[in-house]
């Protein structure tokens, strides 16, 4: 086999993974490629043609790619904002659907001198990486029940530590304990949450019912299932004027803001659309003390 421009052998990619029905064929090959190279997608076609078993190399992510497993199991990365994080088999990848909820957390504490923060159902510890990237003056807490996921955390976390001058506590925990952080009660600046929320039968693409966890995914049949243990949790963590966001499903734009609205103890509801315009996340902000909103 002669060399051959990477050009060509990224539209070859491009047809396969179409034809495997592939969303975005041609940003996965080009990712592939990227990661297999060592490059940034932008400097992919200044490289000189390919060695053969280069394109042995690329030709085989790409078939397994095209046999649907997830792109980010095949480069080991995710990203969240500016946050890179090691991703695979065992923990929830995180979607480009959540960065509308962390650029609201991060817009809402960014007057809050050393927040502390809480990001319950962590998973991979996403969420509480990308605020503790930014706001490296936070306190922030990542919290999971998944030993398999709690071992991702800690190695996200412990990477962050190692390239940053910030870290994220990584605590095991259960949302639906009453007792979890209940030492942290009335203090926390900022709660957010990813957590399981597609109701059971929900067709979802192989990407996610083959490779995510199920119980990272599904939530009973309505998928409300966690969302009142996490409003229960948070409003007993935040401190009054304390703020909340909660991904949920497109299905859920009236029923989580209903929820937090029925607490009695949250105010400020909003549901908020992702990058694609559907209904992603709902926020709020725990009452504040006093005679006009006792909490």
């Amino acid at each position: 086999m002669e060399r051959k421009p990477l050009r060509l052998a990224i539209l070859e990619g491009e047809r396969v993974l179409a034809a495997a029905g592939i969303p975005s064929p041609r940003a996965d090959v080009e990712s592939l490629a990227a990661h297999l190279l060592g490059v940034e997608r932008p400097r992919l076609l200044l490289l000189p043609p390919l060695e053969p078993a280069v394109l042995d190399s690329l030709q085989e992510l790409v078939r397994r790619r095209a046999e649907r497993v997830p792109l980010q199991h095949l480069t080991g990365t995710a990203a969240l904002g500016s946050t890179t994080l090691s991703v695979g088999p065992g923990v929830f990848v995180p979607r480009p659907e959540t960065e509308q909820l962390l650029e609201w957390a991060l817009t809402r504490i960014r007057s809050v001198r050393d927040p502390l923060v809480v990001d319950l159902c962590s998973g991979s510890g996403a969420l509480a990486l990308a605020v503790a990237r930014q706001r490296t003056d936070a306190r922030v807490l990542a919290v999971d029940n998944d030993p398999a996921a709690l071992e991702w955390a800690r190695h996200n976390a412990d990477s962050l530590r190692a390239t940053a001058d910030t870290s994220v506590e990584v605590v095991a925990g259960d949302v639906t304990d009453p007792t979890l952080l209940t030492g942290f009660d009335g203090i926390v600046d900022l709660v957010v949450c990813n957590p399981p929320y597609v109701p059971e039968g929900t067709p979802v693409p192989p990407e996610v019912w083959e490779y995510d966890p199920y119980a990272a995914v599904f939530a009973g049949r309505d998928g409300l299932e966690i969302v009142p243990h996490v409003l229960t949790r948070a409003i007993g963590l935040l401190r009054p004027g304390g703020v909340l966001a909660v991904e949920h499903d497109d299905t859920h734009a009236e029923a989580v803001p209903a929820l937090m609205n029925d607490s009695g103890t949250l105010t400020e509801v909003q549901d908020h659309s992702d990058l694609a315009g559907r209904p992603r996340f709902a926020t709020a902000e725990k009452k504040p003390q006093g005679p006009s909103g006792s909490s």
